[in-house]
């Protein structure tokens, strides 16, 4: 019998020594772990929210494309901040990714105790076609 849950393991996503994967892929439906602006040449956490949060996106997009899909397909979005003050930096990395007012993922944005020094955190969950 195959397995039901399929890993999803990103290049420049990672958890560090945690083992946990960027995302997992059940049937159609996929979901993410904690997604971080970290640099995913370098591994570092670069001190700008801004970038950041533009980082954070691009990993959301590349774990999706990973699972078979597109932004297109994200249902749901979990935003996780340091400070509320970052949601002008997500609300514009959403605009981009997300242009079209009646074609949008849901979103919820938290303040966090985002340790050391993560600013920003996505999850997110996709239903693919």
């Amino acid at each position: 019998m195959g397995k039901r849950r399929h890993v999803l393991e990103v290049p420049g996503i990672s958890h560090g020594a945690n083992p946990i994967p960027a995302g997992v892929r059940i049937g159609n439906l996929v979901f993410s772990g904690g997604i971080m602006g970290q640099d995913p040449e370098t591994g570092a956490m670069p001190p700008d929210p801004a970038r950041q949060a533009e980082l954070a996106f691009q990993a959301m997009q590349r774990l999706v494309e990973t699972a078979g899909g597109t932004t297109d397909d994200i249902a749901l979005v979990t935003v996780f901040v340091k400070d509320l003050a970052y949601r002008e930096h997500i609300n514009r990395e959403w605009l981009k990714y997300f242009p079209d007012a009646d074609d949008r993922p849901a979103r919820h944005t938290l303040r966090y105790d985002l340790p050391g020094n993560m600013l920003v955190q996505l999850q997110c969950i996709a239903v693919l076609p």
